[in-house]
């Protein structure tokens, strides 16, 4: 079982969670909104839960924004998420150091608008003056974990092809430094609102012996409740990595 205890006592959280935040379209539908109005109740659902995790002890959170499929929606949906994002971001620029939350983009960022490029570049330099001890965001943004994995191989071939690394040198750690997430630990727990029951391209590298949780709660309903029941399963699980139970 995962018991690791904090400083006083009381079970600490995994050192690292990541949520895919879904269910925000249903949310809306079921109350007659937009759907747009269920990523804005979604994003301020975000801004909670971040700050819980950041309160309670867990050091990264990382959340699934917009996936490489995502694109395939209404340019209105798109183009809502966007404004929520760049809302965000503009918030994010002004509060970063004083609340010493760092803040790190998972994804391929050329097909996003200029101007949020130039945001995510600010908050990229503002996250370099924090301390790593500081809580850490991390937006997964125009995602796919196929797409983040082609991307990684394609910066070491480079590299080979440059003299600059040797085929026979890679391995996982050094694969893994390719990685947008590179530097940050893998996931211990991995947890999906809204009742569907798939990875659906997170993370697909680094959730290989992450403990994932499931429920059937929608997303803008997530709440410090919830995270709770997570992590009380999370600890209630056997972690043993391909061992054999003790």
């Amino acid at each position: 079982m995962a018991e690791n205890r904090n400083e006083t006592g009381r079970l600490a959280p995994p050192r690292h969670i990541a949520i895919i935040m879904d269910g925000n379209g249903r949310w809306a539908t079921r109350r007659g909104l937009p759907r747009t109005a269920g990523h804005k109740a979604g994003a301020e659902t975000f801004r909670k839960i971040a700050t819980y995790c950041k309160d309670i002890g867990v050091k990264y959170l990382t959340v699934y924004a917009f996936s490489t499929e995502n694109w395939k929606r209404s340019e209105t949906e798109v183009s809502a998420i966007m404004a929520l994002l760049k809302k965000y971001l503009l918030e994010a620029v002004d509060t970063m150091e004083r609340d010493h939350i760092r803040l790190h983009f998972f994804g391929d960022m050329t097909p996003i608008a200029p101007e949020l490029r130039a945001l995510a570049r600010e908050t990229d330099e503002i996250t370099e003056h924090l301390s790593r001890d500081d809580f850490q965001a991390n937006v997964c943004l125009n995602y796919g974990g196929r797409d983040e994995i082609l991307r990684a191989a394609r910066r070491f071939a480079a590299d080979c092809a440059a003299g600059r690394r040797r085929p026979e040198e890679l391995d996982e750690t050094a694969f893994s430094g390719y990685l947008d997430s590179a530097g940050i630990p893998d996931p211990e727990l991995i947890i999906r609102p809204s009742g569907e029951l798939r990875l659906s391209n997170f993370l697909l590298w680094q959730s290989a012996y992450a403990e994932f949780y499931y429920t059937d709660t929608l997303w803008p309903d997530f709440d410090e409740a919830e995270l709770n029941k997570a992590i009380a399963a999370y600890h209630a699980r056997d972690r043993r990595f391909g061992g054999v139970k003790k």
